[in-house]
Order: C-alpha cells, then sequence, then structure tokens
C-alpha cells in the first residue's frame, strides 16, 4: 500500500530578514513533510527559527523585509508562489493558526463573535445567525464558560487563558486541513490543555488534519507527537520518530535539552535536589553564525576538527523504530556529558 500524499511537504525552505546588523539568516534549508492526521512536534530555544518558519508558509512575514525562497506544497499549491487573494482564501479552510500570544492575536476593539463570525462566514455560505450558533459552540468545545456570553465580550474582559481558547476555536472554525499550533496550550492550565490536545485529536480522526505542534514542553511532545524536528540555530538538527528522538537523541543538542527536564524520580541528596542540566553559553545571532556546526561553540562534546569549519549534513543515525528514519546534523553522536543515551526522561 502506497503512503497517503502529505497534506504539506516543505522543501530547502530560507528566510532571509533585512536588519540593521546586516542579513539575518533566520531559517537555513529546512525541509519536512506533515501527513494526513500526523502530528509533527518542532522543538528548540527561542530564537532557533521555529515560529518565523510557519509564519513564512502563510505569507504573515513583513514584506520588504523578509526574503523566503523554497516550496512548501499544501495540499498540491505551493503557499510560496501564490497571488495574495488565494493565499487569503487559503488561510482558515487551508491552513489554521493558533498565533502564540493571544492578546495580539485579537481586535482589541471588536467582540469576541464579530470576530469569529468573520472568519466562519469569509469561507462558507452561513448567514449571520448560523454562523453565531456555530461560534458559540466552537467556544464550548474549548471549554469558555458561558459561550453565549462570551460572544458579546471583548478580548481584554477576557483572561489569558480564555484568550487563548478564542484563538484556538478561531483556527479550527473552518475544520483545516492543516493545523498550525505555535504555543498553543502555554497560556493554559494542565487540565484544560488535556481538553484542547483531545479537541485536535477529534479534529484529525475526523477530517485527517494534519499539525504542526511548536512547544518547549517536551511533555506534552512526548503525549501527543508521531514526529518530533529539533531546531537549532535556524536548522532542523535533528528529526525521527517521537521514541526515536526522546529515548534515544543523537544530536549533543537534542541531549541538553532532555538533560534539562526536571526528574521527580530523583531523591534529594542530603535535603537538597540536584540542580538541573543547562545547555552552557547562548544560542548564535543570525546575523553571525559559526561557518561550521551551528552547534559548536556550545557543545559539550566537541572535538572533530570539522565541528568548526564543516556543517554537517542531516543523515541516517543507526536504525529507526518506525518507517522514518532517524537523522542528525552532527560530527559527535557519543553520549553527551549533559544526559543519558537512553533516559527516557520526557515520556
Amino acid at each position: 500500500m502506497s503512503a497517503p500524499t502529505p497534506v504539506l511537504e516543505v522543501e530547502d525552505l530560507r528566510v532571509r530578514l533585512r536588519t540593521p546588523r546586516g542579513p539575518a539568516d533566520v531559517v537555513n534549508g529546512l525541509s519536512y513533510s506533515v501527513g494526513p492526521g500526523e502530528t509533527v512536534a518542532v522543538v528548540g530555544e527561542s530564537g532557533s527559527g521555529k515560529s518565523v518558519s510557519v509564519l513564512a508558509l502563510l505569507g504573515l512575514l513583513p514584506r520588504g523585509v523578509a526574503t523566503v525562497t523554497g516550496r512548501a506544497l499544501l495540499q498540491g499549491e505551493d503557499l510560496l508562489t501564490m497571488p495574495p487573494e488565494r493565499l487569503r482564501q487559503v488561510r482558515g479552510p487551508g491552513a489554521g493558526m493558533v498565533f502564540q500570544d493571544p492578546m495580539t492575536s485579537l481586535n482589541p476593539v471588536l467582540t469576541i463573535g464579530r470576530q469569529l463570525v468573520e472568519g466562519l462566514r469569509a469561507h462558507s455560505d452561513m448567514d449571520k445567525a448560523a454562523a453565531r450558533r456555530r461560534a458559540a459552540e466552537l467556544l464550548g468545545e474549548v471549554g469558555l464558560p458561558d459561550p453565549d456570553g462570551a460572544l458579546d465580550r471583548y478580548p481584554h474582559e477576557l483572561s489569558g487563558g480564555m484568550r487563548q481558547r478564542v484563538i484556538i476555536a478561531i483556527a479550527l472554525s473552518n475544520s483545516p486541513a492543516l493545523l498550525i499550533a505555535d504555543e498553543a496550550t502555554t497560556a493554559l492550565d494542565v487540565t484544560v490543555q488535556a481538553q484542547i490536545i483531545d479537541l485536535v485529536e477529534k479534529l484529525q480522526a475526523d477530517h485527517g488534519t494534519g499539525v504542526i505542534w511548536i512547544t518547549h514542553d517536551l511533555g506534552v511532545v512526548a503525549g501527543i507527537a508521531d514526529r518530533v524536528l529539533v531546531m537549532y540555530g535556524g536548522r532542523c538538527v535533528e528529526d525521527g520518530t517521537v521514541d526515536d528522538v526522546l529515548e534515544h537523541p543523537a544530536h549533543p543538542y537534542t541531549r541538553g535539552l532532555l538533560g534539562a527536564l526536571p526528574d521527580l524520580a530523583q531523591p534529594a541528596v542530603d535535603g537538597v535536589v540536584p540542580d538541573l542540566a543547562t545547555v552552557p553559553g547562548t544560542p548564535p545571532a543570525p546575523t553571525d553564525l559559526p561557518p561550521g556546526c551551528v552547534f559548536w561553540p556550545r557543545c559539550p562534546v566537541r572535538g572533530d576538527a570539522r565541528c568548526e569549519t564543516e556543517q554537517p549534513p542531516l543523515v541516517q543515525i543507526g536504525p529507526s523504530s518506525g518507517a522514518l528514519p532517524h537523522r542528525a546534523a552532527t560530527w559527535c553522536t557519543e553520549t553527551s556529558a549533559l544526559g543519558t543515551e537512553s533516559s527516557g526522561e520526557a515520556r
């Protein structure tokens, strides 16, 4: 049986921003795909290029400042070459996005109901009354108290978590083929997090929606992701199935992220809880990326002369637990001092 056609195929995505300090290469040769009903988690520190890469796909970076190249096929259409009017039609039923900051994502002078109804009517033949009923249903599905009353409230009248649920409702309103969730559950308590994750999984089951889940929470990744893509310095440094990446991390940076997770089972010594491991140093500036491996200035196991001069390719590392290869871009695949080879902390 042939593999299903991907909802999204990204090939060699590159984003360069014009800045006062010179060109900033914030995304460098990113390639991946998202299948129907599949969740691809994108993880990495702030500044690694996660959010910029998806904003570029939807044409949401400022013109004249951002230069975007590559290819991004959404259900066979290239997002990067679409005219603005066609791209506006695609945002919604084609691709929905949950933005990271709910306060700046909502119009402060329009009611919640108007902002939900607008999106529903723009992509369907619903009349105003039907769209308002559907808007209330969506708010109820994401766990907002008194959804009918919330339709007539303004964003400033809601808490941060409630605003985040509104943003999620807007993103899900047209049952998109692709859902992009940028820190979608960060502002929510764990009970509502579980509720939102269940809602997204239902959307996937009912409509075959592909999901890109951008997050810092490796615990959430372990629970929802099929595949994991680790970004650093605008590049993918490791990818594979969630089991391969979290249980057998190959890149020193991935092992550093896993080593920084708290281990609740680790006993205190003389009443003192051991410090968390950290990744030393800071991420590189996108205007001054190192010539070799993008991680080498911070790498605790660097030693090969190629680290400083030659960029490692993204290649398969050992066997894979699934149909897709487990790949990493590093010259150093030995166990890092930052953690164990197979610790399973996030599982």
